[in-house]
């Protein structure tokens, strides 16, 4: 970040925050997460001013049991499981999708939905199952799947739907009193597919600040400060402070994809449980690619990991830091826990960044 911007933001942070008590702000997005620690941002904020991350990765709050539905579909003979790579070792109840590899199961990291296509064509005799996770963001993905499988005919394609919907769990979020946030920094990846509207519930029937940030520190900065002025001044709105990423009305295309494929159902997110209309499923016309019907996968139970405080850090109510396993017996290289898993996980950036400007 240059220098004197930095110094100038800092120094509104600081004025801003000496007008007001403590307040407690969250981001809600996994790149927002990684990219406050490389920038060392936490320790540019003034000591009323608490930064806590929320349910913004898409592997961390993907339930355990749903892990392990991918995992018995990978073990099944004659099916492919083809998912990110981040959610390979993700831990469930039999291990993770890297440990059913290694059992035999055939595991496929592809990098976009649409690459399941050709695998499908090339063997058409086994049964491809892509593993659908992410929020709005990857959802189109997944749609375009579903419409080129359709379209070319090939039926050798299923989805193991685990999408899930932002807007709910902010809502969730916002009435939890052990978490008392006064603002969310929006994730600027979904809010380039829906737009600003769908936040404006946080602002006026919670009465919380919002404004939607770029991933460059310089950006969150901004956005920090517009969160702060919000809530200096009483008056909570839906601010855009990433205009050369997010237009007002979001991606409109991408939202007729999503809804062409599918329709909102009630969710289980990781340590936040059950969720209403926080997650997707297939509408009629696409029912047949439904891999849960089509390979009659066993359903499956969520349990605690033992000691694992991911759920807590979630909410917002923890710092990796404060649970017992970090760093000793869950690390990157042995994580315990999803948050430890993946890129964007809380747990992850603690451990890879927070030496670096983190702070409790």
């Amino acid at each position: 970040m240059q220098a004197s911007f930095l110094s100038s933001a800092a120094q509104t942070l600081a004025e801003l925050a000496r007008r007001m008590g403590p307040v407690r702000l969250m981001e809600v997005c996994g790149t927002h997460t990684v990219s406050i620690f490389r920038s060392g941002l936490r320790s540019l904020l003034p000591e009323n001013v608490v930064l806590l991350s929320g349910p913004g990765c898409p592997v961390c709050v993907t339930d355990q049991a749903d892990v392990d539905q991918a995992i018995a579909a990978a073990s099944l003979p004659g099916v492919t499981l083809c998912s990110y790579g981040d959610m390979l070792r993700v831990p469930g109840r039999g291990g993770s999708l890297r440990e059913a590899e290694g059992r035999g199961g055939d595991v496929r990291v592809v990098m976009s939905a649409m690459d399941v296509i050709p695998l499908a064509l090339n063997e058409p005799r086994r049964e491809f199952v892509f593993f659908a996770v992410g929020f709005e963001t990857t959802t189109p993905q997944t749609a375009l799947l579903l419409q080129e499988a359709k379209r070319l005919g090939v039926g050798n394609v299923s989805v193991l739907v685990e999408h899930k919907r932002a807007l709910p769990a902010l809502e969730l979020l916002a009435q939890d009193p052990l978490t008392g946030v006064k603002g969310f920094l929006l994730p600027g990846h979904v809010s380039s597919i829906i737009g600003l509207e769908p936040y404006g519930i946080l602002a006026e029937k919670y009465r919380l600040a919002c404004a939607v940030g770029g991933f460059e520190g310089e950006q969150i900065l901004l956005a920090l400060c517009a969160l702060l002025s919000q809530a200096v001044r009483g008056e909570p709105r839906v601010v855009n402070a990433y205009p050369s990423g997010v237009r007002d009305r979001g991606n409109p295309r991408a939202r007729a994809l999503i809804d062409e494929c599918f329709t909102p159902c009630d969710s289980i997110w990781r340590g936040l449980g059950s969720i209403p209309q926080s997650g997707l499923k297939l509408r009629a016309p696409y029912a047949c690619c439904d891999a849960r019907a089509k390979l009659d996968l066993p359903s499956a139970v969520s349990a605690p990991i033992p000691g694992c405080r991911c759920g807590e850090v979630l909410r917002g109510r923890l710092a990796p830091p404060q649970c017992a396993l970090f760093g000793k017996v869950c690390t990157p290289q042995e994580p315990v826990g999803p948050c430890m898993v993946s890129s964007e996980g809380s747990c992850g950036a603690w451990y890879r960044y927070g030496r670096r400007g983190g702070r409790l």
